[in-house]
């Protein structure tokens, strides 16, 4: 089974952030996909088997499987229409959050993917312990997205990933108003092995969509400032969907023997 090692949100090797990508002719156990997820020791590994004229996505981490991976389907996405159908230009999904859709468009690729209600809850002294600054405001959705006064804080917030743990959400989000960018994020996940993730989509199905209100941009540039680093563009579509664009790269090729 061959299996791509890909760098997503970016156009530069070892930047972005990269997924593996294992393209399959029919499923194997699940134990067997978290088992290669444990080998690879990535942030996530995208499994796909095409089933009529989709493919159906799975996600796993390390640790787990997850419910929704922004960067892994735009490392999927890239392997499918690249490298294994280089004439398609749109590949459509089913998953267990629903079905996906990723187009190429120009020298990037558009994922469709959801929106979440966004409610503002208060700001609370477990945050500020948790991150090492105080959030300006508290945003929850599907992850706890905590909102600060610049970008420079953002940039430099060294937060206890314990503290953070207790904290409600999946993952704990630290975003502000950009200078170069319309918005400078990071995403920390010290649930799974990788304590912050380098570039996550799903994470700007929040973040973009939070900042579009606010700035009431239609598209809005946005910059994870991880030690990799990676951009996206983001586009709120209405009827809960948004778009995200991006670009990626192959850095390797591997094969398992199974």
């Amino acid at each position: 089974m061959k299996q791509y090692i890909v760098d997503a949100f970016t156009d530069r090797p070892f930047h972005g952030n990269s997924a593996a990508v294992c393209v399959m002719d029919r499923w194997i156990p699940d134990e067997t996909m978290q088992a290669i997820a444990m080998e690879n020791n990535l942030a996530e590994t995208a499994f796909l088997v095409k089933e009529g004229e989709r493919y159906r996505i799975r996600w796993f981490t390390p640790m787990t499987e997850e419910k929704l991976c922004g960067h892994a389907t735009l490392a999927a996405s890239f392997v499918l229409l690249t490298l294994i159908e280089p004439d398609a230009g749109e590949v459509r999904y089913s998953s267990c959050s629903g079905d996906l859709s990723v187009r190429r468009t120009d020298d990037c690729f558009e994922l469709n993917f959801p929106t979440y209600p966004l409610t503002e809850i208060p700001v609370t002294d477990a945050m500020e312990r948790a991150f090492g600054a105080r959030p300006e405001k508290a945003i929850m959705g599907l992850d706890l997205n905590c909102v600060f006064a610049d970008e420079n804080t953002v940039r430099s917030l060294a937060p206890d990933y314990a503290l953070l743990k207790q904290l409600p959400g999946r993952i704990w989000n630290a975003t502000a108003k950009g200078r170069e960018y319309d918005c400078v994020s990071r995403s920390f996940t010290p649930e799974i092995t990788v304590p912050e993730d380098p570039v996550c989509g799903s994470a700007h199905c929040q973040i973009a969509d939070y900042w579009a209100r606010t700035l009431h941009k239609r598209i809005i540039r946005a910059y994870q400032a991880s030690e990799r680093g990676g951009e996206l563009i983001c586009e709120p579509l209405g009827n809960g969907r948004i778009a995200l664009r991006g670009k990626a790269v192959l850095t390797a090729v591997t094969e398992w023997k199974l």
